[in-house]
């Protein structure tokens, strides 16, 4: 299984965006979606952009993943 991590978009730059995971700020690949903006939320694996998902949808998971961690 994998896991990938809801990340928040910073900024675009061609085919690679900086974004926010956990408050680290991280380059990653965006080529495999269409489009792409800051304020957008993806899921990442690999330093890659899988998936644009919603704001909502990444606040929970993100609290889930805090949750695990004992947050």
């Amino acid at each position: 299984m994998c896991l990938s991590i809801p990340a928040k978009i910073i900024t675009v730059e061609g085919e690679t965006a900086v974004a926010d995971i956990g408050g680290n700020h991280l380059r990653i690949g965006i080529q495999l979606l269409e489009s792409v903006r800051p304020g957008d939320y993806v899921l990442v694996h690999s330093g890659f952009a899988l998936q644009l998902i919603s704001e909502k949808d990444a606040k929970v998971q993100i609290d889930i993943i805090r949750a695990m961690k004992g947050e």
